[in-house]
């Protein structure tokens, strides 16, 4: 498994990360099974939020490993905070719950990386960054990043942050391309020409924020999976001829479109099936051509200008 560098090159990270999103289902044996095949294939980062299962899947996740001081330093540990029933939340007084409620779930001392979960309108970017101050002098949190962020809402953090924003989790596959279409697209009366996000690939490329896809196999906001499906028989048939030369699946081409970007963008990705996590592992091992790169690109029904 091909490492990142996060923060610098503080972080070396996997760049197929695990989503725990839906471990609260496995069993002790099952989820067990899952992260020790992650950790054979080289992944050392997983990724966890307090509303994932209620906050089971983070206990899951600390019963399954045995987490102990020893067992700790084979993982980078992502949680979120900030989305509670009905609305969201960045106050000082949440996030600091938060955090505690996720380090006894996980039963560990500390959290790599802690991300604000969705955009509050309501913060106050002051609050933010006392509470970040606090939980980072108190060794409770190392780093902190975004989820779902455009760069103005990111710098009028960081204009507080003792601590800067280095990573940024936002959706992208294939079939959700918005952050590329616009920089393809300059100068244009078209749609696909629509900034919608404040050009944040480039904005977190300028500022060295790791971008992480999250639902790298999702099409629209959580309607179905692209692979194998009817809608996208263009895609799915450039995919597959694809995969078919390089003696991959589907999966891991993918993802490898997501890893040839030079932007060093991590894929979360969330299944909790052990043969499909090491199916999407291989594309780790997958560069993609440029040229293969925008066929994929076209076959998911955008043009070039």
């Amino acid at each position: 498994m091909k490492k990142i560098n996060i923060a610098n090159g503080e972080i070396s990270a996997s760049e197929i990360s695990l989503g725990c999103m839906r471990i609260n289902d496995l069993s002790k044996n099952e989820a067990s099974a899952l992260i020790n095949t992650a950790l054979e294939e080289g992944i050392n980062f997983f990724d966890h939020a307090d509303i994932y299962g209620g906050g089971k899947s983070e206990e899951v996740f600390a019963d399954a490993v045995g987490m102990n001081a020893s067992v700790r330093e084979k993982f980078i540990i992502q949680t979120k905070c900030g989305i509670r029933d009905g609305y969201f939340d960045f106050s000082k007084e949440h996030i600091l719950n938060s955090v505690d409620g996720s380090l006894k779930r996980l039963n560990t001392d500390y959290i790599d990386i802690l991300l604000l979960h969705r955009p509050d309108t309501l913060m106050e970017p002051e609050e933010v960054a006392e509470a970040f101050s606090n939980l980072h002098s108190s060794g409770k949190v190392k780093y902190f990043g975004v989820s779902n962020q455009n760069p103005m809402q990111i710098e009028l953090l960081n204009k507080y942050l003792g601590h800067k924003i280095i990573i940024n989790q936002l959706q992208l596959s294939i079939t959700n391309t918005g952050m590329i279409d616009s920089g393809l697209n300059v100068n244009m009366k078209i749609d696909p020409s629509i900034d919608r996000d404040g050009s944040i690939l480039e904005y977190c490329r300028l500022k060295d924020i790791t971008i992480q896809a999250w639902s790298p196999f999702q099409y629209g906001f959580f309607e179905g999976v692209f692979l194998n499906n009817d809608k996208f028989p263009e895609l799915n048939n450039k995919i597959n001829e694809i995969a078919d030369t390089r003696g991959v699946t589907n999966t891991a081409i993918a993802i490898a479109w997501i890893l040839r970007h030079p932007a060093k963008i991590q894929s979360i990705v969330g299944t909790t099936n052990q043969k499909r996590l090491k199916d999407i592992c291989k594309a780790s091992q997958v560069e993609l051509t440029r040229q293969e790169w925008y066929e994929i690109y076209r076959a998911a029904g955008n043009k070039l200008p």
